[in-house]
């Protein structure tokens, strides 16, 4: 035990890992066994996955955003000093992957119960070279297992604990405007040239809910998500600079995008689709949805003055919307397309009302509330959900 505690002792490109809420513990108990130290650890274990440690580490070890996975990431060549540290790094990590209770508890010379946990049983050497082999899909640290993320208050990318999980097999109608989004985040992702989107149309007919499904379906082939808030779009050149040499590929999200008039974030955003130096990127998309064609909330009183500071004016707040490379509109649905949706959600949910009873029943619903909209067919089955 004390060699291992000199080995760990010893970790460079790993050394983030000894600030882990399991692995702190261990390196703890390996100074001073004790058996509250032991306790200890075995305790943030059974916290942190049930009490496998083998899984912990490997984990762990993927997820690390260090010295080596960032050079890698980058696509430049590791230093062989490097590549020596961290093959020795692995078999020390894999030699705690596979410590046994037994092993651990040897020192206490105690025969009373101590709680156990599960050990061995994975390849650390063999899993990381894999991740490293497909790096761009995986990627690493906060981002190796999150799909979806918020930007705080100091621009700092935050992980979302629990992502929508809309998928792409949810949504009903809307083929042709989701099979253009899909097309340009699949270019993307292989490297070929993609456009920022803007999704426009009515309330509740699924844009955002596309965007998500899309981030879903696409999590696997190195895609995430990051959502930014309109107050926050000054903040966007510097998530462009700090994610350039990420490996993966990120959608920089803004849900129900609108602006008066006179708003400062809008000569922010214009500023970025413009691709001013600072903002261009190969591996990021802006996708924005708004319930506006024109983006820009206009009253009556811009319209007033003289024909050519009116039309000043009017170009002006139609030129943001121009500057997406692909806008596509989702209409509100018909009478047909409407019930084609309601019978999808009551299929899926397991709702055995007869057709026409449910067709009626939704319609009504619908007349009730004066539109019809994929987010209305989804409350109405919430709605005889809830009744059974």
């Amino acid at each position: 035990m004390s060699e291992l505690k000199v080995k760990l002792d010893s970790l460079c490109i790993f050394r983030d890992l000894l600030g882990d809420s399991v692995i702190a513990p261990l390196h703890r108990y390996l100074n001073h066994p004790t058996n509250s130290a032991y306790a200890e650890f075995v305790a943030a274990l059974y916290d942190a996955n049930g009490g496998n440690l083998g899984e912990h580490v490997r984990e762990i070890c993927e997820n690390s955003g260090n010295v080596y996975v960032r050079t890698v990431g980058r696509g430049l060549d590791v230093p062989e000093h490097i590549k020596q540290a961290l093959s020795e790094e692995l078999d020390t990590l894999q030699q705690v992957a596979d410590l046994t209770a037994e092993q651990l508890r040897r020192p206490l010379g105690f025969d009373g119960f101590l709680p156990k946990f599960v050990s061995g049983g994975v390849d650390l050497r063999g899993t990381y070279r894999h991740r490293m082999e497909n790096i761009g899909k995986y990627g690493y640290g906060i981002f190796s297992k999150n799909r979806m993320f918020f930007v705080g208050e100091h621009d700092e990318i935050i992980p979302v604990t629990n992502p929508d999980s809309t998928r792409l097999s949810d949504l009903v109608d809307y083929e042709r405007e989701r099979q253009i989004i899909l097309d340009n985040t699949r270019a993307l992702l292989v490297g070929k040239p993609a456009a920022n989107i803007l999704l426009s149309g009515d309330a509740g007919t699924g844009k955002s809910s596309t965007v998500k499904a899309v981030g879903n379906e696409l999590f696997t082939d190195g895609l995430r998500i990051i959502e930014v808030r309109k107050e926050q779009l000054r903040s966007i050149p510097k998530l462009l600079n700090d994610l350039a040499e990420n490996p993966l590929k990120f959608i920089l999200f803004i849900d129900d995008l609108s602006f008066l008039k006179d708003d400062d974030n809008f000569n922010a955003l214009k500023a970025v689709l413009e691709g001013s130096v600072s903002a261009k990127s190969s591996n990021v998309v802006i996708y924005a949805t708004s319930n506006r064609r024109h983006i820009i909330k206009e009253k009556f009183s811009d319209r007033e003055g003289d024909d050519i500071h009116r039309n000043d004016t009017m170009q002006e707040l139609v030129s943001l919307s121009e500057r997406f490379g692909i806008h596509v509109t989702f209409s509100k649905p018909d009478k047909a397309t409407f019930l084609r949706i309601v019978r999808h959600l009551a299929d899926q949910k397991g709702i055995t009302m007869p057709t026409d009873r449910l067709e009626l029943l939704a319609e009504r619903f619908a007349l009730e509330r004066g539109s019809r909209s994929a987010r209305l067919a989804h409350q109405f089955i919430d709605g005889l959900l809830s009744e059974v």
